[in-house]
């Protein structure tokens, strides 16, 4: 296996980066390598704060300096190698970004893209981005979204940032909203779904079970079709698969879906050239981290949604 051997690195840690452990902070600053390497060079002193050896748990205060040692790593392997920016998914992210700042970015992320690699996956949203902004030294997901699932990305580009808009999260003041074309006529009296979600570890599947964590979603009715709705679903709570489920739930489940779906839902929005998951972040509100002040920003649905909407409303 070929392998390469980083130099000495000297950081000097600034306000935005005050606060997090030295464990945590070396795992994002050596990414190829792995946990277990991280603590032994942390243990044998080889990593150095402010020239005096310190132990994992140590947080970070601003005026610091990390030596960093060398460390060896494998040299481009499929694990560890960034990917091309040349890739057509790669490059193609960079058109999908709404909205950018000095402290976030947000993406209109496409369906079919993870959010980020793992499991069998090169890459996802995060890693492609780190791609495209090489020169970034902090970019992490704020929150995530299904593969499938088209929309509204948030991602941090300050550890400020990050700890801000996840409070917002925590404490549920984010205001999230998507659009799902569901099976059948929604009855207008349907306005909110509470139905406790348990998650099944081995296959990761979704089922409303008395024993699962408390779930609440909004629901709006946007249009009504022949055999189909679509509508506006705000989660309140932000469990796995929690408006897929819910959907399901009501006896509507989203069009293409492959684990809650209905395969003669399927075979009908399949005339109107739908053939993805009807699941899109369209809007969401939130307080910048930055100004302290509201802000609202809009994904716009890809042409495929938005033709299919078109092609029922002409059945």
């Amino acid at each position: 296996m070929n392998e390469v051997r980083t130099k000495v690195q000297l950081i000097d840690i600034d306000e935005d980066m005050a606060g997090q452990r030295i464990d945590n902070f070396l795992r994002n600053q050596l990414k190829s390598i792995p946990k277990s390497m991280v603590y032994r060079i942390v243990r044998k002193g080889e990593v150095r704060v402010n020239k005096k050896r310190i132990k994992a748990e140590y947080k970070l205060q601003a005026g610091d300096v990390v030596r960093i040692p060398p460390v060896t790593i494998p040299a481009n392997t499929e694990e560890t190698q960034a990917p091309s920016t040349k890739l057509n998914k790669v490059a193609e992210l960079e058109n999908k970004i709404i909205y950018e700042d000095d402290h976030m970015l947000i993406l209109n992320k496409p369906s079919g893209t993870a959010v980020h690699g793992g499991s069998g996956l090169k890459f996802g949203a995060i890693e492609a981005l780190r791609a495209l902004r090489p020169e970034a030294r902090f970019l992490e997901l704020v929150h995530r979204i299904d593969r499938d699932t088209s929309g509204i990305l948030l991602v941090a580009k300050k550890r400020s940032a990050l700890r801000h808009l996840q409070a917002q999260f925590r404490e549920k003041t984010v205001k999230k909203f998507y659009f799902a074309l569901g099976m059948g006529k929604w009855k207008p009296s349907c306005k909110v779904v509470n139905a406790p979600l348990l998650k099944n570890e081995v296959n990761s599947i979704v089922r409303v079970n008395p024993k699962g964590k408390p779930s609440e979603t909004r629901f709006k009715i946007l249009e009504q079709f022949e055999q189909a709705t679509l509508v506006q679903a705000s989660p309140i709570t932000g469990r796995t698969h929690q408006i897929r489920v819910h959907m399901q739930y009501t006896g509507h489940p989203i069009a293409w879906d492959d684990r809650y779906g209905d395969r003669r839902f399927d075979a009908y929005t399949g005339q109107v050239g739908l053939d993805r998951l009807f699941l899109h972040a369209a809007n969401i509100r939130f307080i910048h981290p930055k100004t302290e002040e509201w802000m609202e920003v809009n994904a716009p649905m890809e042409a495929k949604l938005e033709k299919a909407i078109a092609g029922l409303r002409k059945r």
